[in-house]
């Protein structure tokens, strides 16, 4: 999409792929797998997780700019702009070897998402946008019926509703990675990303991808409706849409409340 990356999301991503590539070629997968701690999201943490987080926040120190990280948490330096960042999505994906995990990557300006950025770390595939661009890239299909959905792996709490989901589409992908299944949304590649209901989503996991997934031309929005904002607030939990048109956005969330 965009041209010109904001060098502090330059600085975030050069220092994630080289810490990513440098972890897989120096540890064994057991030991990136290792959860050593809580990250800043009050969840467990790996050892792969915390060396490419730390990288990523050695990187932007010189820069000035609050972070809001999921491993580390929230750093205040007293700054405009804040980065968000999920160093790391698809951790389980990345510890077992399976090249489905990315880096995902928002500026927020007074509490204001101005651009975003996601790389699929194994490919270097990268998907970028400003607030404001419009590209339309989407596929703008307006139905479920034979659309292609990707999907987090169903819970037993959500089983009937990525059920649902799951009969009126014609296809469906689980890949373990976010913000990766929103940015296809954002390519035409496929039609909409779910969470079910489950409330996995953070902060994190939903910036990047909205800034990208609606400057081509998408939709991004909770399933309860509430509003996906700027929050140092690790703690709060979304159910993200992505999609192709308001029309499906719509559409999922109807089938999904039942």
């Amino acid at each position: 999409m965009s041209t010109g990356i904001h060098p502090v999301l330059a600085a975030a991503l050069a220092a994630a792929t080289g810490a990513y590539r440098s972890a897989l070629a120096t540890y064994p997968r057991d030991e990136l797998a290792r959860d050593i701690g809580l990250g800043g999201d009050g969840t467990l943490t790996t050892r792969l997780d915390e060396l490419v987080d730390t990288a990523v926040l050695d990187a932007v120190a010189p820069l000035g700019v609050n972070v809001l990280s999921e491993e580390i948490g929230w750093v205040d330096h007293g700054s405009a702009m804040t980065l968000v960042v999920d160093p790391l999505d698809g951790t389980a994906n990345a510890t077992a070897g399976v090249p489905i995990c990315a880096f995902a990557g928002a500026l927020a300006v007074d509490g204001v998402f101005t651009e975003g950025l996601v790389s699929w770390l194994d490919l270097g595939r990268r998907w970028h946008a400003r607030r404001g661009d419009r590209v339309a890239t989407v596929t703008g299909r307006t139905s479920l019926s034979g659309a292609s959905v990707s999907m987090l792996r169903p819970r037993a709490a959500t089983l009937p509703a990525w059920t649902r989901v799951a009969t009126r589409a014609d296809r469906v992908r689980v890949l373990g990675s976010s913000v990766i299944e929103a940015c296809l949304v954002a390519d035409g590649a496929v039609d909409a990303f779910v969470d079910c209901g489950g409330d996995v989503h953070r902060l994190v996991d939903l910036a990047a991808s909205k800034v990208i997934v609606e400057a081509a031309g998408g939709v991004v929005r909770d399933l309860h409706d509430r509003a996906i904002e700027f929050d140092i607030d690790l703690s709060r939990r979304w159910s993200g849409i992505a999609a192709c048109s308001q029309q499906v956005a719509d559409e999922i969330t109807r089938i999904v409340s039942g």
